[in-house]
């Protein structure tokens, strides 16, 4: 029995939350937690948009790439 375990070069996480203040600790967890497994952010994008009732939802985009040695 052949045990192979390959990095993970790229990986791309979405988020949304109703407070920016939540999308900013929900996005440095993540980005803690991913650097546990060797990755690192390459490129972070987010926005803001305005429901039927006024209220702000955010949201963000991580990509995070493979640290190399």
């Amino acid at each position: 029995m052949n045990i192979h375990f390959d990095m993970i070069e790229d990986k791309v996480e979405f988020y949304e939350a109703a407070s920016l203040k939540g999308l900013e600790q929900m996005v440095n967890e993540k980005i803690e937690q991913n650097k546990a497994i060797m990755l690192s952010v390459h490129h972070v994008s987010h926005s803001v948009q305005f429901g039927d009732d006024g209220k702000k939802h955010y949201s963000a985009v991580v990509h995070y790439k493979l640290i190399k040695g």
